[in-house]
This record gives C-alpha cells, sequence and structure tokens, in this order.
C-alpha cells in the first residue's frame, strides 16, 4: 500500500512530513493476504487501514472506502465536533465500493492519495485519489473525521490519513494552561512588598545596631556616615534610644570583641527571623484549604444537583473559586448548553386558524386540560405531548380537507429516511427539525412509512396510500426552501414545498385568501420564539409537468455550473403557490435559561454565545432566552465591516508626523443609548479580523538572494500588516463590548478560543466559557474558567472543564451564590490576615527601639510558635469558609450585589494598605500602652511587676483578645461554631500559657520553658488586667465607630438589603418579559428548520440507500475497541 506523504494542496512537498517519513513515500505491504487485529489509537499510523463497527468512535481522519450499506454508505454522529446529534451520511467513491468489499481487495490496495495539509476546517477537504489508472477527486463527503460515532451502519472500511496530532478536531483543539486567579497574582505581588519592606526594617534594624555598637564601643567611627545613610528610617529612634541609656550600655558588653559591622551582619540575619511571622507559610496552607473547602461545597450544593440523570455539580479544581465572583464575559455553545437539542411541534396554523392551545373539543380554552390521547393511532410514539383537542376533531371529521392536507404535506414533503427496528418505525433526519415534523404528521395519523427510489408510502389514518415520486427539489442554505412532486394514485400531479417565511411569501399567488392571517399568526409564532416554516402547494398540469421535466434533467446533468442550472429550473416551477398555513417548532431550552441570562445581565456580566450553527437558528434562540429583544438593534458582519472599516480610515488619517504627540481618542462606535446586539458568521470573523490565509500560487517562484534593502523593506511590511491586523481585532472587540449580546454562528472551535482570548488580550477582563461538546473544549481551556455541561455530546467538555453540572441554570448559583461568597470570604480572610499578622510581627519592630536593636524577641518563644497555628488560625478559617453577607436566596435576588468582585473593591492594593495600616497602628497600641503602664508602677505586693516576661504575657493576651474580637466585627453570618472558635480561641490561648508557666513542665525541660510563673504571678494583679482592657478598648473602638459611620451614613448594597433582609425573605418569582406586539408591525424572524448541509434528495433519488443491506463479513471481530489491518506483520 502506498502511504500518502505529498501533502501540499497545490502540490508542494510539506517540510515536516519529509523530515517524518524521509523520502515522501512508504510500501508497508509485507504479505499478499492482509489481516485485522485489535489495536489502541496509538498505534494506527497514517496508511493503515482500519475496520470500524456500529457505535465506534472514528479515532482519525479515514478516507471511507467501503461499509455493510448499500453503496458503501456510512451514517455517523458528529456531536463531538458540532454539536449536533443529527445523523449524517457519508459516501464513498463508486470505484472503491465496488472493487474493496473483500479482505484480500483490501490487502491488495495500492492507491495513492494526495491531499491538503493539515489544518483546522471542519468542513473542507481536497483530495485526490491516483488507483487502477485513474484519479478520483475526495472531498469531505468521503471522509471520516476523528470525534465522529459510526451509527446503523455495521462495519465500514477507511483508510487513515490523519492520525494524532494531524487531525482536524486536534488541529482545533487548544494547549492546557495553568489557570490562577486574579487574587493569586495580587497576593504574591503583596508578599513580594511586604517582603521587600520587612527587608528594608531588617536592614535598617541591622545597621543601627551597628552603628549602636560603634557609638558604645567607640570603634571605627569613620564608618558612620555611611552607616547613618543607610539606617535613615531608624535614625530618630537610634538617637533617642543613645540618648537614654547610650551613656550607661558598658554593662551589655558579653565579652566578645566584634566589630560593629559583624555585629551588625548577624542582627541582619536574626531579624529575618524575626519578622518572618509578618507573611508565614500558614499563609498559603490556609488559602488552600479554605479553597479545598469551598469547593465542597459546591460538590454538596443539592441544588446544582440534577436528579434526572444523578449528576450532582464537581468542582474539578480547587484553585479557581474565588475567581467566579470576578466574571465579566461568559462565552457559551448554543446547542446542548442553551437548549435541550430536542425539536417539539408545539403550534400550527391552518387555513389562517392557530391550533395548539389548551382547548377541548368545543374550542373551550382551558388552563389545565389532558393532553390528547393518541391511542387511537397505531403508529404515535407514545412521547409526543399535545394539548388542542380540537385539532383532533377536526383531523377526524375531515370538516376542513385543509387540515388534512396540511399534515399530508408534512408526511410526504422532506428527505426523512426510515427503518423498522423491532417493529417499531426509526426516523433519520438531516435535521432534528425535520425529524419533529415528521414525527408530528405521524402522531396526528398521517404517517411516512417506507420509500424506494421514485416511490413513497404513507398511512393516511390508517389507509396506506404509495405516491410516485417525480422529482425532489432539495433543500441548500440559498433556497431556504424544498419541494416535492408527486403523482397521486389518481393521477394528479401535485407539488409540495415548505420553506422559510420570507421566500414562500415572495412566491405565493396573488390570490391567498388566509395570507394575512397566517401572517399575523407568524408574527405571534415569533414572539412566542418559535421556529417557523410555510408550508403550500399546487397542482400541476401534465404538459406543463412534462416541458419542466425536460429542463429539470438536462441540468440534473450539466457538465458546468449545475446547482446553478437546478436553481433557476427550480424557480420555474415553485411559483403561483397556496398557502395551506405554518408550523411552530420550539427549540427547546433548557429550563431556566431565560431566567439565568437575565439575572448574569443584571450581574453586569455579558454574554456572548459561540455556536456552529446557522445565523437564523442562533437568532431565534437569542429571542427566545432573551438575549435579544423586539426593541434591540441588530447589527450583522456586513455592517461591522463598514464600521470597522471607516474607524480605520479615521485612525489612518489621525496617525500622521504628529500623531506621537496628540493622545488617542477613544470614539465611541454608537450613539449612546439604545439597546443593540452584534450577530456575526465565521467567514465574517475571518474576514474583519484579518484572518484569512491567502492561497498559495501554483506558479513556481525562484528564489534569490535579497538584497539588504529588499529584507528590510520585507520586514517593515510584515510588521505593517501585523500592526493592522492588531488594530483591527482592537477595534473589533471595542464595538463588540459595546452590545449588549453578541452572537458568533458558524464558527469553528478554534475560532471560538479566538475570540474568546481576543477579549482576554484586549479587554483584560475575567472570562468564563461553557460548553458540553468536544467542539467546546479549545474554548474552554483558553478561558479564565471553564464550565463543562454533561450533556448529549460527551463527557470532553467536562473532563476538560474547571467545573461541572448538568443544566445551564446552574451557572447562576455557581457565580452569584458560590462565587460570590467565595470572593468575599478570601478578601475578608486576606485581608484580616495582614492585618493580624503586621500586628502581631510589628510589636518586634517597636521593641527593637528599646532593646538596642538586638533582635531580642518581645514575647515568648512558644507564643511566637503557636499564634499561627492555635490562638489565631481557627476563627480565620472559619469566617473564610462560612462567612455570607446575605443569604443565597437574596444573592440570587439581588444580582447586583455581585459588581464588587467585578471592580476589585474588596480587594486591592488600597484595601491591603489600609490593612497594613491598621496593623501597625494596632501594633504600636499593643506595644506602647503596656510599655507606658509598666513604666514606674509597683504592684499590690509592693513589687514593681515591669520585667520583661510580664511585659511579654501582657502584650500577647492583649493581642490574642484583640485579634479574636476583631475577627468577631468582621464576621457577618454568626454560627455557633464561630462564636465557639473565637472564644475557644482566647480561653486555649490561656490554658496553654499557665500549663507552659507552671513549674512542673519547667522541672522537665527547664531550657525549654523559662517563663516561670510568668502567668501567674503577672495575671493575679488588677492592674495587668486593666491594662489588657484598655489596649483592647483603644484598638477596637475606633473599628466600631467607624463600621457604625460607614454602616449609617455611607452604607453599601448588601448593608441596605441585610438592614432589611426580614422584609425581604419572600422570594420573589422571575416573569418573562413581555413582548410588545403591535399588529400591522411585522415583527417576524425567519427561523425556518432544515439541516445546515444539503439534504438526502440525491440519495433517495439514486436509489443507493434503497437496495437491500449486504451480508456481513465473516471476518467481523468480536467484541472490542477499534480493529485496524495493516498489510504485513508488525
Amino acid at each position: 500500500m502506498w502511504v500518502p506523504l505529498s501533502w501540499d494542496q497545490h502540490g508542494a512537498v510539506m517540510g515536516h512530513w519529509e523530515e517524518t517519513h524521509q523520502g515522501g513515500e512508504q510500501d508497508i505491504r509485507k504479505t499478499k493476504k492482509g489481516w485485522f487485529k485489535v489495536a489502541k489509537w496509538k498505534d494506527i499510523q497514517v496508511g493503515d487501514v482500519i475496520r470500524l463497527r456500529k457505535n465506534d468512535f472514528v479515532p482519525a481522519d479515514i478516507l471511507l472506502l467501503s461499509s455493510s450499506e448499500p453503496n458503501s454508505l456510512c451514517y455517523v454522529e458528529t456531536a463531538e465536533l458540532d454539536g449536533e446529534t443529527n445523523l449524517k451520511f457519508k459516501m464513498s467513491l463508486e470505484i472503491t465500493d465496488q472493487y474493496l468489499q473483500r479482505e484480500d481487495a483490501l490487502a491488495a490496495f495500492d492507491g495513492f492519495i494526495e491531499c491538503e495539509e493539515p489544518n483546522n476546517r471542519l468542513d473542507k477537504f481536497t483530495g485526490i485519489l491516483s488507483w487502477r489508472k485513474g484519479r478520483f477527486p475526495l472531498d469531505a463527503d468521503k471522509i471520516l473525521l476523528r470525534g465522529c460515532v459510526i451509527r446503523n451502519t455495521d462495519f465500514c472500511h477507511g483508510l487513515v490519513i490523519f492520525a494524532g496530532a494531524d487531525t482536524k478536531i486536534m488541529k482545533n483543539s487548544g494547549k492546557t494552561r495553568f489557570k490562577r486567579t486574579k487574587i493569586d497574582y495580587l497576593m504574591n505581588y503583596m508578599v513580594y512588598t511586604v517582603r521587600l519592606g520587612v527587608m528594608v526594617v531588617v536592614m535598617s534594624t541591622a545597621l543601627s545596631k551597628s552603628l549602636w555598637a560603634l557609638w558604645c564601643f567607640h570603634d571605627q567611627f569613620e564608618i558612620i556616615v555611611v552607616l547613618i545613610l543607610l539606617s535613615a528610617g531608624l535614625a530618630i529612634g537610634h538617637a533617642y534610644w543613645e540618648a537614654q541609656v547610650g551613656n550607661y550600655s558598658w554593662y551589655l558588653y558579653d565579652g566578645e570583641d566584634a566589630t560593629p559591622s559583624l555585629r551588625g551582619f548577624f542582627n541582619f540575619w536574626g531579624y529575618i527571623i524575626v519578622l518572618n511571622t509578618m507573611v508565614p507559610i500558614s499563609l498559603y496552607v490556609s488559602v488552600e484549604v479554605i479553597r479545598l473547602g469551598q469547593s465542597h461545597f459546591i460538590n454538596w450544593d443539592l441544588q446544582m444537583y440534577y436528579a434526572e440523570k444523578d449528576t450532582p455539580a464537581k468542582a474539578r479544581t480547587t484553585t479557581l473559586n474565588e475567581q467566579l465572583g470576578q466574571i465579566h464575559y461568559i462565552f457559551s455553545d448554543k446547542t446542548g448548553t442553551l437548549t435541550q437539542n430536542i425539536m417539539t411541534f408545539k403550534k400550527c396554523c391552518i387555513n389562517g386558524q392557530i391550533y395548539g392551545d389548551h382547548r377541548d373539543a368545543s374550542q373551550h380554552n382551558h388552563n389545565k386540560i389532558e393532553q390528547v390521547d393518541f391511542s387511537w393511532n397505531t403508529y404515535a410514539d407514545g412521547k409526543f405531548a399535545f394539548y388542542d383537542h380540537y385539532l383532533i376533531e377536526q383531523i377526524q371529521s375531515g370538516k376542513e380537507p385543509e387540515v388534512r392536507q396540511f399534515f399530508f404535506l408534512l408526511a410526504v414533503c422532506h428527505t426523512v429516511m426510515v427503518d423498522r427496528i423491532d417493529g417499531h418505525l426509526n426516523y433519520q433526519a438531516a435535521s432534528p427539525d425535520e425529524g419533529a415534523l415528521v414525527n408530528a404528521a405521524r402522531n396526528f395519523g398521517f404517517v411516512f412509512l417506507a420509500r424506494t427510489q421514485n416511490t413513497i408510502t404513507i398511512s393516511e389514518l390508517g389507509t396506506e396510500r404509495t405516491y410516485n415520486v417525480l422529482a425532489i427539489l432539495d433543500f441548500n442554505s440559498d433556497r431556504k426552501r424544498m419541494s416535492i412532486i408527486v403523482r397521486t394514485p389518481e393521477g394528479n400531479i401535485k407539488l409540495y414545498c415548505k420553506g422559510a417565511d420570507t421566500v414562500i411569501y415572495e412566491r405565493l399567488h396573488q390570490m391567498n385568501p388566509t395570507k394575512q392571517e397566517t401572517q399575523d399568526a407568524l408574527d405571534v409564532f415569533a414572539n412566542e420564539t418559535l421556529r417557523t416554516l410555510c408550508l403550500c402547494y399546487k397542482e400541476i398540469e401534465e404538459k406543463d409537468f412534462a416541458e419542466w421535466n425536460k429542463k429539470f434533467m438536462a441540468a440534473s446533468v450539466s457538465s458546468t455550473h449545475r446547482d446553478e442550472a437546478l436553481d433557476k429550473v427550480y424557480e420555474e416551477i415553485e411559483k403561483d403557490l397556496i398557502l395551506l398555513g405554518a408550523t411552530a417548532i420550539e427549540d427547546k431550552l433548557q429550563d431556566g435559561v431565560p431566567e439565568t441570562i437575565s439575572k448574569l445581565a443584571k450581574a453586569d456580566i455579558k454574554i456572548w454565545v459561540l455556536t456552529g450553527d446557522k445565523k437564523e437558528t442562533a437568532e431565534n434562540i437569542g429571542f427566545a432566552c432573551e438575549l435579544l429583544t423586539e426593541d434591540t438593534t441588530i447589527c450583522y458582519g456586513e455592517d461591522i465591516n463598514s464600521l470597522l472599516h471607516s474607524r480605520m480610515e479615521n485612525q489612518r488619517n489621525r496617525g500622521g508626523v504628529y500623531a506621537k504627540f496628540v493622545p488617542p481618542v477613544q470614539e465611541p462606535f454608537f450613539p449612546s443609548g439604545g439597546n443593540r446586539a452584534l450577530i456575526i458568521t465565521g467567514s465574517w470573523l475571518n474576514e474583519i479580523l484579518l484572518e484569512k490565509k491567502t492561497k498559495r500560487s501554483r506558479i513556481l517562484k525562484l528564489k534569490f538572494p535579497r538584497t539588504e534593502e529588499e529584507r528590510r523593506m520585507r520586514t517593515q511590511s510584515k510588521r505593517r500588516l501585523e500592526a493592522k491586523k492588531e488594530q483591527r481585532q482592537k477595534n473589533f472587540v471595542d464595538l463588540a463590548c459595546e452590545c449588549s449580546a453578541v452572537i458568533c454562528c458558524r464558527v469553528t472551535p478554534k475560532q471560538k478560543a479566538m475570540v474568546v482570548d481576543l477579549v482576554k488580550k484586549y479587554k483584560k477582563a475575567i472570562t468564563l466559557a461553557i460548553g458540553d461538546g468536544a467542539n467546546d473544549v479549545n474554548m474552554i481551556k483558553t478561558a479564565h474558567i471553564g464550565v463543562g455541561i454533561s450533556g448529549q455530546e460527551g463527557m470532553q467538555a467536562v473532563m476538560s472543564s474547571d467545573y461541572s453540572f448538568a443544566q445551564f441554570r446552574y451557572l447562576q448559583r455557581l457565580l452569584l451564590v458560590h462565587g460570590r461568597w467565595s470572593y468575599i470570604r478570601m478578601c475578608k480572610f486576606l485581608r484580616y490576615f495582614f492585618y493580624k499578622n503586621f500586628a502581631f510581627t510589628l510589636v518586634h519592630f517597636w521593641y527593637s527601639f528599646f532593646n538596642g536593636y538586638s533582635a531580642q524577641t518581645a514575647y515568648e518563644d512558644w507564643f511566637i510558635a503557636l499564634y499561627n497555628v492555635l490562638y489565631s488560625s481557627l476563627p480565620v478559617l472559619l469566617m473564610g469558609l462560612l462567612d455570607q453577607d446575605v443569604s443565597d436566596k437574596l444573592s440570587l435576588r439581588f444580582p447586583g450585589l455581585y459588581v464588587v468582585g467585578q471592580r476589585d473593591l474588596l480587594f486591592n492594593y488600597k484595601r491591603f494598605f489600609v490593612s497594613l495600616l491598621h496593623g501597625v497602628l494596632t501594633s504600636m497600641i499593643l506595644f506602647f500602652i503596656p510599655l507606658g503602664a509598666y513604666l514606674q508602677t509597683v504592684g499590690q505586693d509592693g513589687e514593681a511587676p515591669s520585667d520583661y516576661q510580664s511585659f511579654a504575657v501582657t502584650i500577647a493576651s492583649a493581642l490574642v483578645i484583640t485579634v479574636n474580637f476583631q475577627i468577631g466585627l468582621d464576621t457577618s453570618y454568626w454560627t455557633f461554631v464561630n462564636a465557639f472558635s473565637i472564644f475557644g480561641s482566647i480561653a486555649l490561648y490561656f490554658g496553654i500559657m499557665f500549663d507552659f508557666h507552671s513549674a512542673g513542665i519547667h522541672v522537665l525541660l527547664p531550657s525549654t520553658f523559662q517563663f516561670t510563673g510568668t502567668a501567674s504571678n503577672a495575671l493575679r494583679q488588677p492592674y495587668i488586667w486593666l491594662t489588657i482592657i484598655l489596649t483592647v478598648a483603644v484598638c477596637l473602638l475606633p473599628v466600631v465607630a467607624i463600621r457604625f459611620l460607614s454602616m449609617t451614613i455611607w452604607p453599601s448594597e448588601s448593608d441596605k438589603i441585610q438592614k432589611h433582609r426580614k422584609r425581604l425573605k419572600a422570594e420573589e418569582q422571575w416573569q418573562r418579559r413581555q413582548q410588545v406586539f403591535g399588529r400591522g408591525v411585522s415583527s417576524r424572524r425567519s427561523a425556518y428548520a432544515f439541516s445546515h448541509q444539503r439534504g438526502y434528495a440525491d440519495l433517495i433519488s439514486s436509489g443507493r440507500s434503497i437496495r437491500k443491506k449486504r451480508s456481513p463479513l465473516d471476518a467481523i471481530v468480536a467484541d472490542g475497541t477499534a480493529e485496524y489491518r495493516r498489510t504485513g506483520d508488525s
């Protein structure tokens, strides 16, 4: 077998493929007899022939050679690629179908393939198969892409063209990025700032120690000036200390004749150790513990549990919880994420009469009525729910023949395939919309039973009738309609047509009495966000059909411009139509989607929909989920392109010689006021963002050595193009962000990721991407936070996500409740943590002014060791885990509370320095009030309690009480656990202190426990307790006063809600926005329901799918993984 190695679309050889395959061609045929063996995906290589069976995933991009179906047809599901669950068909070349059915023929296959280089275009493929002295063109219809699933096909054979990272789905996948929160980066910068401050303080203190030593020991006076310059921060304190005790420092002589510089060096490292507790390692440990707890709260949330599929919410990471409270932009997939991907027939308009409301057989409306009983119909599927009993009465009575003709049209005008499984009808449609219409007709008594190349069989209310199919005029995206011409058993020729209202109304006969009534019904359906189709018919004379059929046959065999010729012929017959009515299908949204989008919009979160679906469908879903409204001005790709072109021209005109002296002007694209939305397709997106690749020339260009001037001009040209592209992209992002909603349709997975990356790059905003299929993985990886929905498209999105759940509506709870709480808790935790450690550590700094800068600690060693572990850790951890300013119900009711996280109001450099200042002031109060109280005092027993150990106990006691009471002031949500932790921490401190200061433990470890009896001696003095109480009061009373004034004079939104929380307890019910409907003003949106590609008309007309299936091959292997055959031993 010849392996394809000339991959360039235009005949050039691609360099890295030459390196990989060394020579461009490989003959790996070992024997004449091929054989199959079970293999893993990683073992599949380019050139292998593989066999896949029903329900297998396709492991590589392969050329379909043959299958068990007639004409080597193969049905595939592409949900992992484009999110569509409807089946698509692929068909092999006629020559491979004819000659490659047996294993020995597959073994002898020696074809040669030239094709395009690996790329990310899922809907395009070009190549040529050279075999048996012929060259056969290859396109996307003959390629099975990796990620597809084989359906309704027993087995198929294919030749691997791209494998591994070169497959199209892998070319669309992005790199896995390490994600960290905004608070993480900010916290690290703040830690660096603190560390730098510590270094400065330590250096100043160490140098002051050297200066003090020089003064005391009268040695090396020549470096005093340098030391004073380096220790400017402590110069005043040093002068004060020297004036008080410098002349009496002879008793501090330690017998060491070390130079002052050496003493300063030692003290530098001493203060590094002493002040290290300013940012202890417990900060990072505590942060991770809090994040772990918050992740478990998400996992345990029963209100995010989907009982139908037994799927709980899952936090797949523990590092991004607080960032859920800072989201600015949400990028959402449509199919399977916003919608259930289930089409439901809801209403219809027949002969000007609307059906589908809750009515009984007498046309009386009822709020509560039982659904229609279809037990009279043996073909009813049992899952169809309909509540208009009057329509059933009309069908069964036959009073209005248009009603029966309406459903007959639905049963006959389509390209649906049918087969029987266990006696039950199973429809395979090119789109779920078409399947819903045929299924509705089936339930109403007009059942599509079978079809051949030239006939179609319908059961009409129990009577089977077969019609001759004369022509099928298939749908395409330009025609927006399809028609079928049939001959009835009575010999009459009729054309039945269905399509978008915009194209049907242009082709109606002037005498259509129900035209206006149907138009009004379409307006009603559009306001209810239903997908509409118009149905019509006409009778054709035998002579007229014979004349038209000649033109049709001539256009069908046209060798050039065949599609254009057929469309022209179709136009001749599809005119003067008689309108029957319209259908209304609900592209069923997931429960709670409009409510969720409404609340997220009130939280100032912008939602962009990125979908592979067609524009009309995406736009209709935008209206259904209230992302778009009737007063929304919609801008399309051509509008955006002209606006951006004008902006680029203006910027170019302003960018003259003096441009660098003129400040840039940020002008809005739209006038203020008004509600605007942007809807843009993937092709327009490439055009606007200058992402289209220029085609390589087929002409061989000789490359001559360039001069230096040519190289310089080429480099400048590239830079100008890059600058133009970057400016264009920035302008597009600015324009899109001025819109209230953005919908990007027909976009590839790579384009989805590109849009997310552009917003991250130019807006510096926090982004979240949510999707449910493999085509969303790249987008999920690119965004700051990725959310996967475990839906109908597999688990790849979930496996690549940071958070996952089963329904889109849970996103509002994830962000507005868990995200906001996590952000508030983390911000409070960090502010308090910095405060308590500054208050604790800086006491050493103030103490250094009174101990000759000797790096002596102000506390007992055991207190320093246990402060962050036992005495102050539990309350702050519980606040980080349990605190909440308002309840979850009020958080959802008032989405405006979310904006504090978006604006970084609770933790930023300002808040950090306020906490730092608070800690500095607290440390000063903790040190200087006891210091003043200890000066020149005598206890009740006549002894002075002003020894170092009693002083250390006093400061430590005041510190523990202050910081624990301070967290009580910071706590918004009090529980027994919080109260117990605060008072328990204080009690624990006193209990451990009395134990450590007891004589018994000193006897056991005299060198370790040196504060023997200090606690009992000091704390029995009322004077000491008064000092502690005074210190705590001075620390906390200003905080209480400031909090009171702030909540009274400048209350925040949460303060107001807390104040009135009892009155607000009743949960507010969300109501859908009322549509403004004015008669005479058409608000119809073309929401036609067809496949994105041509239907099965060509396939049906050829008869290739109608023949009896082939017998299965004897060589089909038993159950296992994907099978492949290499033509030789391995």
